[in-house]
C-alpha cells in the first residue's frame, strides 16, 4: 500500500511541529508549509493525499488557500484547523471548499481520526467495483474519477464531501436517508456535532444542483428525518 502523502500548513512553528510528529508517526508521509503562500505553491506543484490548513496566516490565509485549489481542480481532501470556531467562520471554510473543520485546541487523536476518515472516502475509486452502486439515475449523473456530476447537460466540480452525500443519496434515491446514516456513510461515524457541517455541505451541493434552490426540484429536505433525493425532478 503506498504511503499517503499529508501536507500541513501553519504558521504556529509549535503546532506544526506537534501535528508533524504525530501524524509521521502515524505512518504518513509529512510536508509542511510556514504560510499560505508557500503551502499553496506546495500543493499546486506536489501530489498530496491531504491536506491540514490553518486559517490565520501571513502573506496568504486558509480560505483564500482553499479557494485556489479548488479553483485548480484539485480534489484534494482538506481539513481546517483554526481557532476561529463560530458558524459563520465554518461555513466560509466550506463554502471555499474544505472537507472538514476543527477547532484550536484540538486532540491530536480526533485529528488523526478525522485523516483517516477523510483518506477513507477519497478512495472513491474503489466504490466503482460495487456492481449495484448507482452512478446514473435521472437527471443526473456522476463520475467518480473526476469529481463531477452532470444535471440535465450541465457540468458541475463537487468537492471530495459532497461528491460522497450526492453518492450516498444515489443510492438510496427517491427514499429519504437519515442525518445519521448520511454522517456515518460520508464520515465514518455519527456525531451530533456534525449535523450542521453536513446542512452546511448539503446547502452547498444545492448551489450546484438545484436550478432554484428556493424550491428544490432534487435535494429535499424530509423533516425530522434528514434528505431524500428525487433525480428524476419529483417532489
Amino acid at each position: 500500500m503506498n504511503e499517503k502523502r499529508i501536507l500541513i500548513v501553519d504558521d504556529d512553528d509549535e503546532i506544526r511541529e506537534l501535528l508533524e510528529f504525530d501524524v509521521r508517526a502515524s505512518g504518513y508521509f509529512v510536508d509542511t508549509a510556514k504560510d499560505g503562500m508557500e503551502g499553496l505553491n506546495k500543493a499546486l506543484n506536489n501530489t498530496y493525499d491531504l491536506i491540514l490548513l490553518d486559517v490565520m496566516m501571513p502573506k496568504m490565509n486558509g480560505f483564500d488557500v482553499c479557494k485556489n485549489i479548488r479553483q485548480a481542480k484539485l480534489a484534494i481532501p482538506i481539513l481546517m484547523l483554526t481557532a476561529k470556531g463560530t458558524i459563520d467562520d465554518k461555513t466560509e471554510g466550506f463554502d471555499c471548499g474544505a472537507d472538514d473543520y476543527l477547532v484550536k485546541p484540538f486532540d491530536i487523536q480526533e485529528v488523526l481520526l478525522r485523516i483517516r476518515v477523510l483518506l477513507r472516502r477519497n478512495q472513491i475509486e474503489d466504490k466503482t467495483a460495487l456492481s449495484d452502486e448507482v452512478l446514473k439515475a435521472g437527471d443526473i449523473e456522476i463520475f467518480p474519477e473526476t469529481l463531477e456530476a452532470v444535471v440535465v447537460n450541465k457540468k458541475v466540480k463537487l468537492t471530495p464531501t459532497e461528491f460522497e452525500i450526492l453518492y450516498s443519496l444515489m443510492q438510496h434515491f427517491n427514499n429519504p436517508v437519515t442525518l445519521a446514516t448520511l454522517l456515518d456513510e460520508v464520515w465514518g461515524y455519527d456525531s451530533n456535532e456534525d449535523v450542521r457541517m453536513l446542512r452546511v455541505h448539503v446547502g452547498g451541493l444545492r448551489n450546484k444542483i438545484e436550478p432554484d434552490t428556493k424550491h428544490p426540484k432534487y435535494l429535499h429536505t424530509v423533516t425530522n428525518v434528514g434528505y431524500k433525493l428525487t433525480p428524476f425532478g419529483e417532489g
